[in-house]
């Protein structure tokens, strides 16, 4: 087992290095995030680990908030006519009563640089380049570690990353990424290693291991994933409930019973995708599709909800009474079919019955098979699908909720449903919100078809 590489943590107060540490560590609950500056105190490690080996250890660090002050007080350190280089300038200072008094904050980051092997130096680009910035990096270069200046907020409007990238090319820091600790680019963390394999070429080996790892990992959550999505749609395709009754209110309680059990599995789904991405649920805002103390607000049975995605229900579906659930009526072991009930939709059954009166009801006597509707599959497909796109793109450092907006839903708008949804609407066996759930292989088959076909359709951002 090799060393790992020990890296520090550096820069202002306030400018994202806890952030850095959470997105790196994908640990929502790594230190202490916040808008207050001076909210880092002490010395906190993180490990990143490839097969249960440390590649890299990372030390967040405390803000430094007067740079301009302590370098003057490095400065002061040294005899007049003496010769010392930079690390022996930081050293002595380290000894020195200035850094268990007044500089205490500042000396934890530089005892902590000077024990590493090297430094990413976090850099909020929406600051101007001040002089009290160019003397922190004149303090870490004295510290003679390798740095790799990380710009951070590169997205925010206020982003001054051209005049900082002149700047520090003026210091001699050539090498510098772009990170944005809150909306990660897709390659944001490849970079990042990449770079690091530049500058430490001691440690290229461990770190391209690290950088494989860690795509590796990312395809895998991505199709874990798709997956969960797939079980989610075949689950509902495939649920089945047969009714027994022709009485209007036992068909009502059914289809209610049917419409929860729906909301919950999509719910378990929601839970289950949060998970993989190691989110809490209260890191998520939806905004088109929000989700509320465990529940969707804009509720998947609402008629609002489906137009509000542009998604229709079919031909059969009566006008303003649309509730998901289509219905069959079933007598003696022949599905008569959604279109004698004008409509595969419960709350169509309720018109039907005050338009045809008694004659249906009496002359129809069997089995209702409660079935859910391909518009539900369609909005289930949609959200869940544009969750996940999301939450890859979600960094674990955000204060505020990821909002999400409603997507571009083309092809689960208008196109006709996959084969693997069709297939699983014969296979009521295939749902495990039915009684009779049965994991056969041909339903393992159909969710890895449909998984697959819903990665190589990822929702339009």
């Amino acid at each position: 087992m090799s060393t790992p590489l020990h890296l520090a943590v550096v820069g202002h107060t306030n400018t994202g290095k806890t952030s850095l540490l959470r997105t790196l560590t994908r640990d929502t609950d790594f230190g202490e995030v916040s808008a207050r500056p001076s909210t880092t105190r002490h010395v906190e490690g993180a490990r990143l680990l490839v097969e249960g080996e440390p590649i890299i250890e990372l030390y967040d660090t405390p803000g430094m908030e007067d740079a301009m002050g302590l370098l003057a007080a490095v400065e002061s350190l040294v005899k007049p006519g003496e010769r010392l280089d930079g690390p022996d300038r930081i050293e002595r200072f380290l000894h020195s009563p200035l850094a268990t008094e007044r500089f205490e904050q500042e000396a934890k980051v530089l005892r902590q640089l000077r024990k590493s092997d090297a430094a990413l130096v976090v850099i909020d680009a929406r600051d101007p380049v001040l002089a009290k910035y160019r003397d922190e990096l004149t303090l870490f270069a004295a510290c003679a570690r390798p740095l790799l200046p990380v710009l951070n907020f590169v997205h925010s409007p206020a982003s001054r990353e051209m005049e900082w990238r002149e700047a520090l090319a003026r210091l001699g820091l050539h090498v510098m990424v772009r990170f944005d600790t809150v909306a990660p680019e897709v390659d944001g963390e490849r970079r990042l290693l990449e770079k690091l394999i530049t500058l430490l070429d001691a440690h290229r080996l461990p770190l391209e291991r690290l950088l494989k790892a860690r795509e590796a990992e990312a395809r895998e959550r991505m199709a874990a994933g798709y997956r969960l999505i797939a079980e989610l749609l075949i689950d509902v395709a495939a649920c089945r409930v047969m009714v027994k009754h022709d009485e209007e209110e036992a068909i009502r309680r059914q289809v209610e019973l049917l419409r929860e059990r729906i909301r919950q599995r999509e719910q378990a789904c929601v839970a289950a995708l949060l998970k993989l991405y190691r989110f809490r649920p209260g890191d998520v805002d939806m905004a088109a599709i929000p989700l509320v103390e465990g529940r969707w607000k804009e509720d998947l049975f609402s008629p609002d909800a489906l137009r509000g995605m542009g998604i229709h229900l079919g031909k059969g579906a009566v006008a303003g009474a649309i509730t998901g659930i289509g219905i069959d009526l079933i007598v003696g072991g022949l599905t008569l079919g959604a279109a004698t009930v004008a409509g595969a939709v419960a709350g169509g059954l309720w018109q039907v019955f005050g338009h045809y009166g008694e004659r249906l009801v009496g002359r129809l006597r069997g089995f209702r098979s409660l079935t859910v509707d391909d518009a539900i599959l369609r909005l289930l497909a949609v959200r869940q699908r544009w969750l996940l796109a999301a939450l890859d793109r979600r960094g674990h450092a955000a204060i505020e909720p990821l909002r999400l907006e409603a997507p571009d839903v083309k092809r689960w708008r208008t196109g006709p449903l996959p084969k693997a949804l069709q297939s699983a609407r014969q296979h009521p066996q295939w749902s495990a919100l039915n009684e009779g759930f049965q994991p056969e292989a041909a339903r393992e088959k159909a969710i890895a078809e449909l998984a697959k076909q819903l990665a190589e359709e990822p929702p339009t951002p």
